[in-house]
């Protein structure tokens, strides 16, 4: 019989308020399945990981290995978790930021492309990151995702 385990993943959504309102910084996923897509291709930068391992940690790991660039200091604002239509389960806190989206270094992934064709090819993790005002986020975020935008908002409200 085959245990079969729920993926977790864990992330950080930054944060910052401008003349225009509140907005996020988010990633758009790499690779071909996503080059052509906008709407829920955009995600809280974060990755899988162990559940022996805290994801409060994981999240601070995963923000450097998506990004290049060090996670930021500052007080962590819990959102919560989301269970995603794949079945897993993301955890995310939101930290008040202002990162440069030019200055990131994304890790990459590799994958068999084009299929079935027995060659291999590495593609960022997160191709380009931006950030966007929380009603345009919401059009763009993974579904399961937007309600991190909602937490955020009642918190910094």
């Amino acid at each position: 019989m085959t245990v079969r385990t729920t993926k977790r993943s864990a992330g950080l959504l930054l944060f910052r308020h401008t003349d225009q309102g509140l907005e996020v910084l988010l990633g758009h996923m790499g690779g071909p399945l996503w080059a052509k897509k906008d709407a829920g291709a955009w995600t809280v930068p974060k990755g899988e990981y162990d559940p022996a391992e805290p994801a409060w940690e994981a999240a601070r790991r995963e923000f450097q290995e998506e990004l290049g660039v060090a996670p930021p200091d500052g007080e962590a604002v819990p959102l919560g978790e989301v269970v995603q239509r794949n079945g897993k389960i993301v955890t995310a806190w939101a930290v008040a930021a202002d990162l440069d989206p030019r200055v990131i270094t994304p890790g990459t992934f590799t994958m068999e492309w084009p299929p079935r064709s027995g060659r291999t090819q590495e593609f960022p993790e997160l191709d380009r990151v931006a950030w966007f005002g929380v009603d345009r986020a919401r059009e763009v975020i993974v579904t399961a995702q937007a309600a991190f935008l909602d937490r955020l908002a009642e918190h910094s409200g």
